[in-house]
């Protein structure tokens, strides 16, 4: 499949980007070997295949549930520029209405 560059300003308007015309003359011919590459990948008879959640088969080794650092609260609170009972304060940032 062959794009033009109708075809990519109309895709950039879509997606609400602003292209020059170098980039416009840059991404068409990208994007339609890109497009080529997926049809012939649609060409491949997979009816053979079952599909696979995950790629891989094999369960998930699990680390245990246990602390493996030291709690540095004070140091980190220690440098910022304000803190209450354990807790960092910031500026509100939604207001009332």
């Amino acid at each position: 499949m062959s794009l033009t560059h109708a075809d990519i300003k109309k895709i950039a308007h879509l997606a609400r980007l602003s292209l020059s015309e170098e980039d416009v003359a840059l991404y068409t011919p990208q994007l339609s070997h890109i497009l080529e590459f997926v049809e012939q990948m649609n060409q491949i008879d997979t009816t053979q295949v079952e599909p696979l959640a995950h790629p891989f088969e094999t369960t998930i080794r699990l680390r245990t549930d246990k602390v493996t650092e030291t709690n540095q609260r004070d140091t980190f609170q220690a440098i910022a520029p304000q803190v209450e009972a354990g807790f960092y304060l910031v500026p509100k940032v939604i207001e009332d209405e």
